[in-house]
């Protein structure tokens, strides 16, 4: 089976990449599911049930989370519904609305999506979150008896070193490793030696000319003059779209991955 991963959708910028691009990218590729990070598409900040509802009229099919995921309210009946194809990260503690991991269905069969974050994450650096490889250890472990058509995980992190380790650390147990949160793409996709495909950071849809999205200007006072400001999110000019397509061997292998990207 064909499945696209699409990087972090950075508000409205990124809902137009994504309306413009995806319709031809499955066209071109015949998809059998459809994932995106979308814990910036709300503003930058979040995810709504009104933005959700977008993202699936648009084609997508499952939300993955990030560190903003449970920023708004609006959408914890949706992460806690095993039913709404939406997750936040599975290492949170127990006392954080929301599931970590849940199945897409699909004409294949069923596949298991799960979302981590990185031990260390920008700003909430400083917040507890368990252990990634053992929060994984116990998840794949709980659905050890579950068939299923692939198992795909996204890793939501600042450090290029986890997102690498935990690649390997699963290479051979699930189908695809994806590290996002950079919103800039890395140029290492590849299949690991035991069939687990693998990229470090798969990018963002938005903005070209930004900071990650936001507008420079914001960034470049505060960096030089110290400013104490708001992120701004930039809305004019080109756009991106960053996305990995997957072809998948199984539950615990690929068979291809490449990285796809356009300007807008």
């Amino acid at each position: 089976m064909n499945i696209l991963y699409i990087g972090d959708i950075m508000g409205e910028p990124g809902i137009e990449a994504v309306r413009r691009a995806l319709p031809k990218v499955k066209k071109a590729h015949k998809l059998d599911l459809v994932i995106a990070q979308a814990e910036n598409v709300t503003d930058g900040k979040g995810l709504s049930k009104e933005d959700f509802k977008r993202l699936r009229d648009l084609g997508i099919d499952f939300c993955t989370g990030g560190n903003w995921t449970t920023h708004l309210p609006d959408i914890y009946d949706h992460l806690n519904d095993p039913q709404q194809p939406v997750i936040r990260p599975a290492n949170y503690p127990a006392d954080v609305p929301g599931r970590g991991w849940k199945y897409a269905e699909t004409k294949a069969g069923k596949v298991l999506v799960v979302s981590l974050l990185g031990s260390v994450v920008g700003r909430d650096a400083d917040k507890a979150v368990d252990n990634p490889l053992k929060v994984i250890d116990q998840i794949l472990a709980e659905n050890e008896s579950v068939e299923r058509a692939a198992t795909i995980l996204n890793f939501h992190g600042d450090y290029s070193s986890e997102k690498r380790v935990i690649g390997y650390y699963l290479d051979g147990r699930v189908t695809a490793v994806i590290g996002d949160h950079w919103h800039v793409p890395s140029a290492d996709a590849r299949i690991l030696p035991q069939g687990t495909a693998h990229i470090t950071d798969v990018g963002m849809c938005g903005t070209i000319h930004s900071s990650l999205g936001v507008k420079l200007e914001t960034i470049m006072s505060r960096w030089r003059d110290g400013h104490v400001s708001k992120n701004e999110l930039e809305t004019e000019g080109p756009l991106q779209f960053n996305a990995v397509l997957v072809g998948t061997q199984g539950p615990s292998r690929a068979a291809s991955i490449r990285l796809i990207q356009k300007e807008l």
